[in-house]
C-alpha cells in the first residue's frame, strides 16, 4: 500500500471513530438527562446504571453509524479539498478510480466491523438496554392486551385466546386443539386462564373439554382445573423488541418457529433480520457519496458539502425508517423495504461518482 493509501485511510478511520468518540457522550448526557428522574426515584443501582450505559454506547453505535461514517467522510474529503490536495493528487497522474481505493479499503474494514457488532455484540446490548429499560424505567407503564393470540405450540396442538394480557399473565377464551394428522383428536375451552409462576401451571376457570369419538363425542364440564400445558406463557406473544436481542443463529430459528406458530410479526423480525446485512452494505454506498459529493472544491467551501451531505443522510434515515415500518405494518415485502435505500442511494452513488470523475 503507497503513501496516498496510508494517508486516506488513515484520515478516513481515523475521523470516522473521532466522530463517534465526540457524539457518543453527547447521546449518553442527552439521555442521562432525560431519565435521571426515574432512575433516582427507583434506586438504581450505579453498576447498573453503568452497564445500561456500556449497553446505550454500543446499541446506538449500530444503529447509527452509517449517519457518523457518511458525515465524517464528507468532512475530512471536504478538508482535502478546500487544501488543494485533491487536485495535486489527480494532476500527479492518479486517476479518479485509484483515488478512490482507500476509501473502498476503509469502506470495508468498517463493514467487517459493522457485521460482526450487528450479528453478535448489539443484540447483547440490545437486550440489556431493553431489559434495564422495562424493569427501571416503564415498570409502572401497564402494557396493551393483546387481541386474537392464535398458535400451533407444537406439530399436533392450536391455541386461541381473544384476549390476552401479558403484565397479569392471563387470558379470556382460551381454546387448546389437539389433532392427530388432520383429525381434532380433543379440544379444551375455558372462559379464562392465569399462569402460575410460583409452581408454572395454569389455572382454567369454566373448563369445557370435548373428546372426539368414532360413535360420538364426551363433552365433560369444570369449573375450575388446575393443570399443565405444553408452552411457556411468555412465548405466546413474545416482547417487540426480541428479535433485536438475538444473534444472527438465533434470530433465523426463532423467525422459523415464529413461522410455524403463526405469529403476526413475521415482517418485524425479518426487517430485523435482513438489515443485519443491508446496514454494513450501506458502508460503501454512503462513502462513494460522500467522496463524490465532497471531492470537489466549492465556493461556499466546507459548509456547502456538509449541508449537502447532512440533506442526503436524512433523506437515507427517512426511506429507511418509512419503507421499514410499512413492511412492519403490512404485507409489504420485508426485503424490498430493506434493500431498497440502498438500492436507490446505489443507483445515485453511481451518477454522482462519474459526475464527480469527469
Amino acid at each position: 500500500m503507497k503513501i496516498l493509501d496510508w494517508y486516506i485511510l488513515k484520515r478516513y478511520l481515523g475521523t470516522f471513530f473521532l466522530m463517534l468518540l465526540l457524539f457518543i457522550p453527547i447521546g449518553i448526557t442527552v439521555n442521562l438527562a432525560e431519565k435521571i428522574g426515574k432512575i433516582l426515584d427507583n434506586e438504581v443501582p450505579f453498576i447498573e446504571v453503568a452497564l445500561y450505559y456500556v449497553d446505550f454506547t454500543i446499541y446506538f453505535a449500530n444503529l447509527l453509524f452509517p449517519l457518523f461514517l457518511f458525515l465524517s467522510v464528507i468532512w475530512f474529503t471536504s478538508k482535502l479539498a478546500n487544501n488543494t490536495e485533491i487536485i495535486a493528487f489527480l494532476s500527479s497522474g492518479v486517476s479518479f478510480w485509484r483515488f478512490l481505493r482507500p476509501y473502498l479499503i476503509g469502506a470495508s474494514i468498517v463493514c467487517v466491523l459493522a457485521l460482526f457488532l450487528g450479528m453478535f455484540l448489539a443484540p447483547k446490548a440490545s437486550k440489556g438496554f431493553n431489559e434495564f429499560k422495562y424493569e427501571y424505567l416503564k415498570k409502572n407503564e401497564q402494557t396493551q392486551e393483546t387481541r386474537d393470540v392464535y398458535r400451533q405450540i407444537n406439530d399436533n396442538e392450536f391455541i386461541y385466546a381473544s384476549h390476552f394480557q401479558p403484565i397479569g399473565k392471563s387470558a379470556r377464551n382460551f381454546t387448546l386443539e389437539h389433532f392427530e394428522g388432520n383429525k381434532l383428536k380433543f379440544k379444551i375451552s375455558a372462559t379464562s386462564l392465569r399462569f402460575n409462576e410460583g409452581d408454572t401451571t395454569y389455572s382454567l376457570t369454566n373448563v369445557d373439554k370435548r373428546i372426539v369419538g368414532v360413535d360420538g363425542d364426551s363433552i365433560f364440564h369444570q369449573n375450575k382445573l388446575d393443570t399443565i400445558l405444553p408452552f411457556e406463557f411468555d412465548e405466546l406473544t413474545p416482547e417487540t423488541y426480541i428479535a433485536e436481542t438475538l444473534n444472527y443463529t438465533e434470530l433465523n430459528e426463532f423467525i422459523e418457529q415464529e413461522r410455524r406458530r403463526g405469529s403476526g410479526n413475521i415482517n418485524r423480525y425479518l426487517v430485523v433480520a435482513y438489515k443485519r446485512w443491508s446496514i454494513p452494505v450501506s458502508a460503501f454506498i454512503l462513502t462513494i457519496i460522500a467522496v463524490a459529493v465532497s471531492s470537489m472544491k466549492r465556493r461556499g467551501g466546507m459548509g456547502v458539502n456538509l449541508a449537502v451531505g447532512i440533506t442526503l443522510a436524512f433523506i437515507f434515515i427517512f426511506f429507511d425508517k418509512v419503507f421499514g415500518t410499512m413492511a412492519e405494518q403490512s404485507t409489504f415485502s420485508p426485503l424490498i423495504a430493506v434493500w431498497f435505500p440502498n438500492i436507490s442511494f446505489g443507483v445515485l452513488a453511481i451518477f454522482l461518482l462519474y459526475r464527480a470523475k469527469r
